[in-house]
C-alpha cells in the first residue's frame, strides 16, 4: 500500500465554472480524486490522506498563505508518506513552488505541485493528467524534492520541472517552462525520461543554514519597461529592492530622457536611504553590458544564475531569517536547493 498526502489549496483545479464565473468550490477538490480513481483500475493499492489548509484562487495569494501551507505540511510529518501532492492555482504557482523548494530543501520523499489550466469539468483541462503524473512519480519514487508536472496545451508529453527553476506561465497562455527551457524530465506513455544531465548527489548544492518560514514583507520588486519613472515609488515602507532585468541582464542606465528614468539614479537614491538594491535574473559570464557593470559599481548586488521567482523568494527568506548582510549574501549566492542554472 502506498500512502500519499494530498493538500488542496483551491485554484482553478479546485474551481467550477457557473454563469460565466470561475470560482473555488468546496466539492471540486475531491472530484479530482474521484476522476483519478475512475480512470485508474488498480487505485486500491493507493491510500490518499486529504487535507484542505487553504481555499483560495492563487491570484489572491500572499506570503502568509505559505506559512499556513508549511505549517500544515509540518503537522503531517511528511516522512511517514511515500509522497505529497499539493493542488494549486496557476497564477502564482512558480512562487509557491520556489517557497516550498527552499523551505523543504532536505525532503526525503517527492513533493509535487499540481495545477490545471481549466476547471476539471472543461474537456480542455490538464489537471487530471498532471495529477496522474504526480501519482506515478511518487509510485515509482523517481526522486525526492519539490517538482511541478505540467502538460502544455499543444503538447502530449508532460514536463516535470524542478520547483526552483519553474518560471511563471507565458503571457496569454497557460503554458509553463523551466528557465532556459531546461526541464527536469518528461512523462509520455506512462514512462519518465530525463531531459537534464544527471549530476551526482550534492555535487553542486551547498549545505545551508536552517531557515524558518519567515518571509520578509518589506521587499519592493520592480519590473523594467520603456518609460519606467522611478519617481512613482515611495520607499518609506521598503527595506530592500529587487529589480527585474531584461533578458540580457540589463535595465535603463541612460539619463538621455531624464534622470527619473535611469536605474543608476534610482540606486543612488536608494543608497542615501540605506536601501540595498538587488538585480536578477542574469547569467554570470566573462563579458557583460556596460550598463550592467555600472549598476554593480554603484553597489547593487546581482543574484546570479536563477529565475526572478526564485530570487524573490530567496531574498524574502534571507531578509526574514538573517540580520547580518554577510549571512544574507552567503545564503543568496549559494546553490541551496538546485536553483542555479
Amino acid at each position: 500500500m502506498k500512502n500519499i498526502l494530498v493538500l488542496f489549496t483551491g485554484g482553478t483545479i479546485g474551481s467550477t465554472a457557473a454563469a460565466g464565473t470561475i470560482d473555488i468550490s468546496g466539492e471540486t477538490p475531491f472530484k479530482l480524486l474521484q476522476l483519478f480513481k475512475q480512470q485508474t483500475p488498480n487505485h486500491q493499492h493507493i491510500h490518499f490522506t486529504t487535507r484542505q489548509p487553504l481555499q483560495i484562487l492563487s491570484e489572491n495569494l500572499a506570503p502568509p498563505a505559505w506559512k499556513l501551507l508549511i505549517a500544515a505540511l509540518e503537522t503531517e510529518r511528511i516522512a511517514q508518506y511515500d509522497g505529497v501532492i499539493i493542488t494549486h492555482g496557476t497564477d502564482t504557482l512558480a512562487y509557491t513552488a520556489a517557497a516550498l523548494n527552499f523551505y523543504f530543501k532536505n525532503l526525503t520523499v517527492p513533493m509535487l505541485l499540481v495545477a490545471s489550466d481549466y476547471p476539471l469539468d472543461d474537456p480542455r483541462a490538464n489537471g487530471l493528467v498532471n495529477f496522474s503524473c504526480a501519482v506515478e512519480f511518487i509510485l515509482k519514487n523517481i526522486q525526492s524534492g519539490v517538482f511541478v508536472p505540467y502538460r502544455n496545451q499543444q503538447q502530449k508529453k508532460i514536463l516535470i520541472h524542478k520547483a526552483s527553476r519553474l518560471s511563471c506561465s507565458l503571457q496569454l497562455t497557460g503554458d509553463f517552462y523551466s528557465v532556459q527551457g531546461n526541464s527536469f524530465m518528461q512523462f509520455d506513455k506512462k514512462r519518465f525520461s530525463s531531459l537534464s544531465v544527471p549530476t551526482p548527489p550534492d555535487e553542486n548544492i551547498t549545505t545551508s543554514t536552517a531557515i524558518t518560514a519567515r518571509f520578509c514583507s518589506r521587499i519592493l520588486m520592480i519590473k523594467p519597461y520603456p518609460g519606467l519613472d522611478y519617481r512613482h515609488f515611495n520607499l518609506e515602507l521598503v527595506d530592500v529592492v529587487l529589480h527585474d532585468l531584461y533578458h540580457s541582464g540589463t535595465a535603463c542606465t541612460s539619463t538621455q530622457w531624464g534622470e527619473n528614468h535611469s536605474l543608476l539614479s534610482f540606486i543612488k537614491h536608494c543608497n542615501t536611504k540605506n536601501i540595498p538594491v538587488y538585480l536578477a535574473p542574469a547569467i554570470q559570464a566573462t563579458d557583460a553590458y556596460q550598463g550592467s557593470r555600472a549598476l554593480l559599481d554603484l553597489g547593487a548586488e546581482m543574484i546570479w544564475n536563477m529565475s526572478i521567482e526564485s530570487a524573490y523568494i530567496k531574498l524574502m527568506l534571507a531578509y526574514g531569517n538573517f540580520n547580518n548582510k554577510q549571512q544574507m549574501l552567503a545564503y543568496l549566492n549559494q546553490d541551496s536547493a538546485g536553483e542555479h542554472v
